[in-house]
């Protein structure tokens, strides 16, 4: 049987950096075998979660009708999720925060959404480093989340590229990311 993968883009930019790096972890999950689903949230309606608990009061199902009633099956059927963001601001970007925010639905069903899932991120910032872009800040929330969550994080991909085309003149990050694909199907 096939694992499914589900790729979450955040970046504003058809092809932006994280963008592509994430289209290699694809091509190798899917070289792998996988089944593969990618969506760009920056091109969805996702409104911000209200904190009304209606999910909780209904075991997960979220109030709010927006396109994350179409990313809600298919984050529960995922076999390994890949978060990738742009680095704004010294963290990860509001789109895919805003999209992680709305995983509060699954809070009273999280024994049944979670476990044995694998978890691949990738960041790109323009900075020179982790440390002064804030990639770091991105990684310890992603470690913090996935830790409460109890989901093994499978790979952590990241590095410098601001301007468009950045990452394909680096193909040593080009096959981290492929590599990280292919790991969260093995």
């Amino acid at each position: 049987m096939s694992k499914n993968v589900l790729i979450l883009k955040g970046s504003p930019r058809k092809n932006g950096n994280s963008s592509v790096l994430a289209d290699q972890a694809a091509l190798g999950a899917r070289q792998q075998g996988a089944d593969v689903s990618s969506f760009r949230v920056d091109e969805m309606d996702i409104r911000p979660c209200d904190a009304c608990d209606f999910c909780h009061d209904t075991d997960g199902i979220c109030v709010i009708k927006d396109d994350m009633q179409t990313l809600y099956p298919k984050i529960q059927q995922a076999d390994s999720i890949v978060i990738a963001s742009p680095i704004y601001w010294f963290t990860i970007n509001a789109q895919i925060k805003l999209c992680i925010d709305r995983w509060y639905a699954f809070q009273p069903v999280k024994a049944q959404v979670w476990p044995g899932k694998k978890i691949g991120i990738i960041l790109t910032y323009g900075d020179s480093d982790p440390y002064n872009s804030g990639a770091v800040n991105a990684i310890h929330t992603f470690q913090s989340m996935f830790d409460y969550l109890d989901v093994e994080i499978a790979g952590i991909v990241y590095g410098s590229a601001s301007d468009i085309g950045d990452v394909e003149k680096q193909p040593e990050l080009m096959e981290k990311a492929y590599q990280l694909g292919e790991k969260l199907v093995l």
